[in-house]
């Protein structure tokens, strides 16, 4: 097996090289912008925020915003995506290299993992999406791999930290490695505990002496935002129209999907068949696997709907069948064939689609309305109140209110006064000159005082942007439209009565 030794780095490569193709799609994700936004800002101002010389933690992620800032210093504005994008894939493809020598020893079957777990649709989207979920996989697996694997105490120390300054939310998978360990070895690994300590440490002090705030901005946002009661009928329901995006890869319409529960199954299966053997490897199986399900339940139980926070659960929890296969003595490579060509194939197939047609949605529509409001308002300076703060402020460089509070505090406070009204408010009270709308204002709840203060300057339809030279884009883009309507509001200037001269001067008098 020693000439098949470098087979695995041909394959982290070779994967890197066939997901830059989706790079072609355009497909980024809206939060993406958020953060690259934040970078930028700190790039102009010296400030972690989002308006000017504002401080406010409106990305969820620190680390990323460093490390974003960082390539917009090396490339520039104009040019710092893609090697960006590239940066993320290479990072994750590295981490899937860590987990598969964690847990295959042959270097062929190491080799086949990268590339068949680096083909998945959450690998693809953690790869080129714009997120920071390549480099906390990549971070992670470093964790496993250097701390854990190899013993190197500093892996301890220093990975912590960073993932904690990636995330919150990380503390998460932290504190599953923590207890596995401690189960596992039944001793406490104190070296490991100093890391978990300074992690906290340096995430809670930085919040705090430069935020004033322990928790981030964009956490309480959506706490404040979102929040909600509902009964157990009304969980059960929300449960069963949302499923499908925790643990499958592909969300198909209705409530019951069978194949998500078939695939959930064959995890279940194939991880209690491959913990069978007992093997050393076992014991990062249990801290994925645990992590997953963990992840998973903790954000459903949270209503938390955005699909990137299970990316990295998904593929983890899929890892068992992977080396389930990889492993199997009789006729392994007609399982392997089976499982590429109705598994794998099939979610290439339907993430290529995809990608392509959200691209569309995002790049040539959405994109295109902040590069028009770039090209109608000159003075950057003004506001434009919207949902959500990604695309469209990004391209336009307005400064931004969003409807959650996450890029503007005052937001929240309007929403503590009166949650019913607080939009309504937020346009009576901070007056930003253009509102970005969902819906037709002058038909809607208050349509008075929209009407005499604001007038629509442009229709956006995502039907107008579904239209291709080439015909298989076209089908692909009318498959799966993505995008939602807008009309654009610019603010009325609204001339205040003027007091003739003489009058005044009788008041004076």
């Amino acid at each position: 097996m020693k000439k098949f030794e470098q087979l695995p780095l041909f394959a982290i490569v070779f994967t890197v090289l066939f997901k830059l193709l989706f790079l072609l799609t355009h497909h980024i994700q809206e939060d993406a912008f958020i953060t690259w936004r934040v970078a930028q800002n700190l790039l102009d101002y010296g400030v972690i925020g989002f308006n000017g010389d504002t401080k406010i933690s409106a990305s969820t992620t620190h680390l990323y915003v460093f490390v974003s800032w960082f390539f917009n210093l090396l490339f520039g504005k104009e040019n710092f995506i893609y090697p960006l994008l590239i940066f993320n894939s290479v990072l994750f493809t590295i981490g899937s290299y860590f987990l598969s020598k964690l847990l295959l020893k042959n270097p062929i079957q190491q080799a086949i993992f990268i590339f068949l777990f680096g083909v998945l649709p959450p690998s693809i989207k953690i790869s080129i999406l714009g997120m920071e979920y390549g480099i906390l996989f990549f971070l992670y697996m470093s964790l496993l791999y250097f701390g854990f694997h190899q013993r190197k105490n500093w892996a301890l120390i220093v990975f912590p930290i960073l993932i904690l300054f990636c995330r919150l939310d990380t503390v998460i998978f932290l504190g599953i490695v923590f207890l596995i360990d401690v189960i596992w070895h039944r001793k406490i690994n104190w070296v490991y505990v100093l890391g978990g300590i300074l992690a906290n440490s340096v995430l809670l002090s930085f919040n705090y002496f430069y935020f004033n705030e322990f928790v981030n901005n964009t956490i309480v946002a959506k706490q404040l935002t979102y929040e909600g009661h509902f009964t157990a009928a009304q969980n059960w329901e929300y449960f069963l129209q949302n499923y499908g995006n925790f643990w499958g890869m592909l969300k198909l319409p209705g409530d019951f999907n069978l194949f998500t529960v078939i695939v959930l199954l064959f995890e279940l299966i194939a991880f209690i068949i491959v913990i069978k053997v007992k093997e050393n490897r076992n014991y990062f199986l249990w801290i994925i696997f645990i992590f997953g399900w963990s992840k998973q339940m903790i954000f459903i139980s949270q209503k938390s709907l955005f699909d990137w926070y299970y990316w990295i659960p998904q593929i983890l929890l899929f890892v068992p069948i992977l080396v389930f296969i990889l492993e199997i003595n009789k006729k392994k490579y007609l399982w392997l064939s089976l499982l590429i060509v109705f598994y794998i194939l099939p979610m290439l197939a339907f993430q290529t689609v995809h990608s392509i047609a959200t691209g569309n949605g995002e790049w040539n529509y959405r994109r295109n309305i902040g590069l028009f409001l770039n090209e109608y308002e000159k003075d950057k300076n003004q506001f434009i109140f919207l949902e959500p703060a990604g695309y469209v402020p990004y391209f336009s460089q307005l400064k931004t209110i969003d409807e959650v509070g996450l890029v503007d505090k005052e937001l929240q406070t309007e929403i503590k006064k009166d949650r019913k009204n607080y939009k309504l408010n937020v346009a009576k009270n901070r007056k930003p000159k253009y509102i970005l709308a969902y819906k037709n204002l002058f038909e809607a709840e208050n349509s008075e005082f929209y009407k005499s203060h604001y007038q629509l300057i442009k229709e956006f339809r995502i039907k107008n942007s579904l239209s291709s030279e080439y015909p298989i884009l076209e089908k692909m883009y009318h498959l799966k439209p993505s995008g939602t309507d807008y009309n654009l509001y610019e603010r009325i200037k609204i001339q205040e009565p003027k007091i003739e001269l003489d009058s005044a001067n009788k008041f004076s008098n």
